[in-house]
């Protein structure tokens, strides 16, 4: 008998059926005919044939059915071919408004070979007649489904195998592992994307959850804290699903501001129970750093520099008192335990690059992730040109926002264009290939510090009236930052004003005028 992992009982299906002028159960009389490429099939492939003829004789029964099982199997599902072309026309019918019956089949399928070969159209009467239940009809359509999925993991399996016993130059362990896991992950997550619509109850109650979340915070945020509270006020914290673009010129703090957000996030870290009932980070998160530009060491020595309140020039000098060594060495062992994860591996793609944030959301949990910056990472190579590579890049980190539920911060390089204006300020037209960065992000932000450019138009000593005006325009710039947002999806923009130690590349709140004698500390 070929049927593997028999999951429905005799008892769920009461078939009843004639073979050879002879009396037997429904399941008996068909499986008496079943097609000859399945009876030579591989051995061992889960399948379950009473299933398959129990929901074909449902559908054609109750073409109701349908609607209740095609979220779940199509006609690749099914483990005997015909069967599984009886459902695509029957399928293609139903979706036309049309009867799917035996008698309205009959005519499709009566020149099939495969059909022939388990009595032709007699056989699509048998599975109607033998079907009385229309019930189970998910709980067969499941059972398929599960076996489907099974026959492809071991399909997935073979193909591993097979591709890692030939030695090819173009073919590299390491890609095969990524391909491979792509290809586990996507069978894994396969239909929990496809959620088809919901009921405006159900997305109501989530938008409350979110509300819910951010008035039991008391600070009315919904997302993760950045750390920076004048951010969190305008953004509401970072949102799952969000691609958030961080853009600047160079040096104007970037990959500062975004190690110091991802620092804020990994120290306040707090592992709990959320209000699904699953566990998760109740406050800060387990933070994914791509670094492309700079190395692990590098970055890290970044974060500890801000968190010592060393300079990171003195730090890379070894450049040390006795104190500052001892506050850095503290600063180590404080960050040991940190959930902040770097990933340093140059000019990766952008497979590869969602293959590794897929994996680590499984080991360690995932809530942030930043990638510095977008335009060092890597198309798939079949673009015609950048602008469409960009594109490919941005679709695929949105991509990774919505499948893992976290939000994406993805940092950016401006156009030279903001240095030939007056007014130095971002626009989001100073975005390179601004056009698919602008559609496909929740949020822009750009990074602005006024003081970098004041400080290259010093005047000559000789002139003293100019010189006084520039000092004077100094002291007010120095240490602020701004940070534009010049688009955000669901909220307004704005400007935010930061603080800015340049000497440990460190953003804070800033300290408002009216603040100063309200015993308020600087952070």
């Amino acid at each position: 008998m070929p049927v593997q992992l028999h999951q429905a009982t005799q008892s769920e299906i009461t078939f009843k059926g004639q073979v050879k002028g002879k009396s037997m159960s429904g399941i008996a009389a068909l499986h008496s005919a079943i097609s000859p490429d399945v009876q030579t099939a591989i051995p061992g492939l889960p399948h379950n044939i009473e299933a398959e003829q129990a929901l074909l004789g449902a559908l054609l029964v109750n073409n109701d059915v349908y609607d209740r099982v095609a979220s779940l199997v199509n006609d690749t599902h099914f483990y005997d071919p015909v069967h599984g072309r009886i459902f695509d026309i029957a399928a293609q019918r139903i979706q036309k408004n049309a009867l799917a019956s035996p008698v309205t089949l009959k005519a499709f399928l009566e020149d099939d070979p495969g059909l022939a070969e388990l009595g032709g159209p007699a056989y699509l009467a048998r599975l109607a007649g033998a079907a009385i239940s229309v019930f189970a009809a998910r709980d067969y359509a499941q059972t398929i489904y599960d076996l489907a999925i099974r026959r492809e993991l071991i399909a997935i399996g073979q193909e591993i195998a097979g591709k890692a016993a030939r030695v090819e130059v173009s073919s590299e362990p390491k890609d095969q592992i990524v391909e491979a896991e792509q290809k586990l992950y996507q069978l894994g997550e396969q239909g929990s994307a496809e959620t088809g619509f919901q009921s405006f109850l159900h997305a109501v109650t989530d938008a409350v959850n979110v509300a819910n979340a951010a008035y039991q915070r008391e600070g009315g945020m919904a997302g993760v804290s950045t750390g920076l509270d004048d951010m969190d006020k305008k953004l509401g914290g970072l949102h799952k699903s969000d691609l958030l673009i961080l853009a600047g010129r160079p040096s104007m703090g970037k990959t500062s501001l975004a190690t110091n957000i991802a620092y804020n996030i990994a120290k306040k870290y707090k592992k709990g129970l959320l209000p699904d009932g699953s566990e998760g980070a109740v406050e800060g998160g387990v933070v994914g750093f791509y670094s492309l530009e700079m190395s692990s060491e590098q970055l890290a020595a970044r974060i500890l520099s801000e968190a010592s309140e060393v300079p990171s020039d003195q730090i890379r000098r070894g450049d040390m008192t006795e104190a500052e060594f001892r506050r850095f060495v503290e600063a180590a062992k404080r960050l040991e335990s940190c959930p902040l994860f770097i990933d340093d591996t140059p000019a990766l793609p952008i497979s590869t690059l969602a293959a590794r944030a897929r994996r680590l959301k499984r080991t360690h949990g995932l809530d942030v992730l930043i990638v510095d910056y977008l335009q060092l990472v890597r198309g798939t190579g079949r673009s015609e040109n950048r602008v469409n590579e960009i594109s490919e890049i941005t679709q695929g980190l949105k991509a990774i926002a919505k499948e893992l539920e976290i939000p994406v911060i993805a940092l950016s390089q401006l156009s030279r264009q903001v240095e030939n204006r007056e007014d130095k300020r971002p626009q989001l037209s100073d975005l390179r290939e601004s056009g698919s960065i602008e559609q496909d992000a929740d949020v822009v932000m750009f990074v602005f510090r006024e003081e970098y450019y004041k400080e290259r138009e010093k005047p000559g000593d000789h002139d003293i009236e100019a010189m006084m005006k520039w000092q004077e325009t100094m002291e007010r710039l120095h240490g602020k930052a701004e940070v534009v947002i010049g688009k955000q999806r669901h909220g307004p923009i704005g400007t935010i004003e930061l603080s800015f130690e340049g000497r440990f590349t460190r953003f804070g709140n800033l300290v408002k005028s009216y603040q100063q004698n309200s015993g308020n500390d600087f952070n």
